[in-house]
């Protein structure tokens, strides 16, 4: 059955500028880092992609070694989009990374101009694109210097394989050098990708004012750190969570009693705004001035509609933000 989009799939989702760019996002973009690779169910996966882009989702983010196994929520991608997305591509924003481990060798990993430019070749295949929109050095290499790395970037977009350049799990020095390199190439960077979550906040400690300062857009990945900000732990470990799967990143030893008893505190100031405690973790992310998007994860059509429903209530009272430092202390 061909797939046929909503008509009006641009109606409730907000759109933000990213930096000092003109390109917009949405406020929720997808993240294919889990539940599309080879060992998830594909007709799940294609009908969270259709359900996304109903929705409003414009962003789809990937990466060289999503998975697992690593390359194929690539793969799965590049079948949707063949089949059902080929007419959209136009309306929508996909990016890819490179930088873990992909293939044996010392070039299948790190910063290097042959990694990086080898490895959007394989993922340009694999999605059966022409180009991605947003193209990240997904992690900074030591060994490797910066002016290499960036210049792949630069390469990239020159080359019309990618539209923007992006970096991802850089510290603020790091980043402000990068962007000075890409700013200079005449490839401003566009954005960086970094954890941020209400229980991992390492961004505050000058990478928010570094991105502000240099006009670089800012999407926060696990901003549900991984699940623990949802209502899924409150009462133990679910079978079917994250932290009870193998291929997981997610370790049962971070769950402890002192954590709990946090989440269930922010869980009950969440149920006062009326919002369920992903909800209200989405929505505290998206309140900062530099972040542009959100990047959530779903295992279903159902609980990527529950994320959804974070725009609904962006504002907090001050009451509200200094009662969540306190149970964050």
């Amino acid at each position: 059955m061909n797939y046929t989009p909503s008509s009006s799939r641009y109606d409730r989702m907000k759109y933000r500028r990213c930096g000092n760019s003109g390109l917009l996002l949405p406020a929720v973009s997808l993240g294919l880092w889990h539940n599309f690779g080879s060992v998830d169910d594909f007709d799940n996966a294609k009908k969270i992609l259709f359900k996304a882009f109903d929705r409003g989702i414009t962003h789809f983010d990937l990466a060289n070694n999503y998975g697992p196994l690593p390359g194929t929520a690539e793969k799965n991608f590049g079948k949707v989009m063949k089949k059902h997305f080929k007419a959209y591509r136009d309306e929508m924003i996909i990016s890819t990374k490179a930088g873990y481990l992909m293939w044996d060798g010392p070039y299948g990993e790190w910063g290097s101009r042959k990694n990086l430019l080898a490895s959007l070749d394989q993922s340009l295949k694999r999605m059966k694109l022409e180009y991605v929109d947003i193209f990240y050095s997904h992690r900074p290499d030591p060994n490797t210097p910066l002016e290499e790395t960036m210049g792949a970037l630069t390469h990239a977009v020159k080359q019309g394989k990618a539209l923007y350049a992006g970096i991802s799990n850089y510290n603020p020095e790091m980043t402000k050098r990068a962007s000075e390199i890409l700013r200079k190439s005449g490839t401003p960077c566009l954005i960086h990708q970094p954890r941020y979550s209400m229980l991992d906040r390492w961004v505050e400690n000058g990478l928010l004012n570094t991105l502000e300062k240099e006009g670089v857009g800012c999407i926060a990945f696990s901003p549900l750190a991984q699940g623990l900000l949802s209502n899924k732990y409150l009462k133990g470990i679910p079978e079917d969570s994250r932290a009870a799967t193998p291929h997981g990143f997610l370790q049962k030893s971070v769950i402890t009693k002192e954590l709990v008893n946090k989440l269930k505190k922010l869980n009950a100031l969440a149920l006062k705004r009326g919002q369920s405690l992903a909800q209200m973790a989405l929505s505290w992310v998206l309140v900062k001035p530099q972040v542009t998007s959100v990047l959530i994860g779903a295992r279903n059509v159902e609980q990527l509609e529950d994320s959804l429903k974070c725009m609904e209530n962006t504002e907090f009272t001050t009451e509200e933000l200094n009662k969540i430092e306190e149970i964050l202390k």
